[in-house]
């Protein structure tokens, strides 16, 4: 070896140029210079290419050549140890992917198991959010206890609410990617809590108690309900029709008209739109009839928002901002709920019914054969009456001789 020097290499002429030890520069043009090493093995001469002069130099030449013929001394060719560390590595490329993949993937994976496609937005925009800024352009097999404190630290505390929600979705993607070979399969997840992050974390609920949806006091309703008349817009008159049903805000804005029969004055909900995945009749008092018949047909949507497709999710809460701030529509339902246990005499199971609420005891056994649906109505049309009752007490009186004067 050192036959050769690098102005040779420059400069070479067509021909195959031996630098020793079975080296050789292989010359067929101006712009075609490559190293090869020959040799024998099995009583064959095999030839393997160690790269183009033009990217290889002289010296890296020779280390390329000096380690194929360690590989040889070993009974191994270097030939078919380069084939198959170049498997190797197109397999290790096929089964690394990032985070931000296998999560898309995962959540594209369990989309068929939601009931809805806004689950699945949930999903991807608390990772978008919060987890994607740090983690997601990593592999996921790289994803360590380490990785998830600075993902999580900076929520769990603060909103751990949002906290919870981000390490369960972190960790049922890490999951995901450990059955698809993603991850090692004894590999542990780092975003569990017990075992993992309990110990440095906490659990969210000790670190915060948690809040409860902003409710009116129910004596306030119809006071509000007074004021909420007054509202014009579309807005306006989904919330009424909102609290008057007890609904949950989501069922009343995807409200089509389809799903109405005015005439016997029930609303079906089906169960792809319930929290509890089953069909859901409402009854239908007569101002949320009312209301149905002042809202004009321009499309499937009974609340239509300004495109025609359904209402923004949040049109509802800011018609409530401007009238009593602090407050959630969710909480109607709770304003509900005390007015009938405080006032009325509805069987607990009636009640829980006429919020869609799952009843799991023995009530559920004896009850399941019904949605008790008339009794259901009495109690609608109950709670309608006392939300119109004490309206014109709140109507502002202007007195006499301050009119005057």
């Amino acid at each position: 070896m050192g036959r050769l020097t690098a102005a040779f290499v420059e400069s070479a002429r067509p021909g195959f140029w031996a630098d020793g030890d079975n080296l050789y520069l292989d010359v067929r043009g101006a712009n075609s210079k490559n190293w090869q090493l020959v040799y024998q093995r099995q009583g064959r001469e095999r030839s393997k290419g160690l790269g183009s002069a033009k990217f290889v130099t002289l010296a890296e030449a020779r280390e390329k050549a000096f380690e194929a013929r360690r590989l040889l001394r070993q009974g191994i060719d270097p030939i078919e140890a380069g084939a198959a560390n170049a498997a190797r590595t197109r397999i290790a490329a096929l089964n690394t992917i990032t985070f931000e993949d296998a999560a898309r993937q995962s959540i594209a994976a369990r989309s068929a198991q939601w009931r809805t496609a806004k689950w699945g937005a949930e999903w991807l925009s608390t990772l978008e959010r919060y987890a994607f800024p740090i983690i997601g352009a990593l592999p996921v097999a790289a994803i360590d206890t380490g990785l998830m404190h600075r993902v999580l630290e900076p929520v769990w505390l603060d909103k751990p609410d949002t906290g919870k929600r981000l390490r369960q979705r972190i960790s049922a993607t890490l999951e995901w990617a450990r059955v698809k070979g993603y991850r090692p399969e004894d590999a542990p997840n780092p975003a569990r809590l017990f075992g993992h992050l309990k110990h440095t974390l906490g659990k969210p609920e000790k670190v915060r108690r948690v809040k409860h949806h902003a409710a009116l006091a129910y004596v306030e309703a119809p006071a509000f309900l007074a004021e909420l008349e007054s509202v014009s817009g579309v807005a306006a008159r989904a919330l009424t029709f909102v609290i008057l049903t007890a609904t949950r805000a989501s069922e009343a804005r995807l409200a089509r008209w389809s799903e109405f029969d005015l005439a016997a004055r029930v609303w079906t909900v089906p169960p792809e739109r319930m929290k509890g995945g089953k069909l859901h009749r409402v009854p239908l008092s007569g101002r949320a009839l009312e209301i149905l018949d002042e809202l004009p047909r321009i499309g499937e949507f009974v609340f239509p928002g300004v495109r025609g497709g359904p209402m923004h999710d949040n049109a509802m809460w800011l018609v409530l901002r401007g009238l009593r701030p602090g407050l959630t529509v969710h909480g109607f339902r709770s304003s509900f709920n005390d007015w009938a246990a405080d006032t009325t005499g509805y069987p607990r199971h009636v009640v829980e019914m006429a919020l869609a609420h799952s009843i799991g005891n023995a009530v559920e056994a004896a009850y399941r054969r019904s949605d008790l649906f008339e009794k259901r109505r009495r109690l609608m049309a109950e709670w309608s009456t006392f939300c119109s009752s004490t309206a014109q007490a709140t109507v502002d009186v202007v007195p006499i001789r301050q009119g005057l004067a």
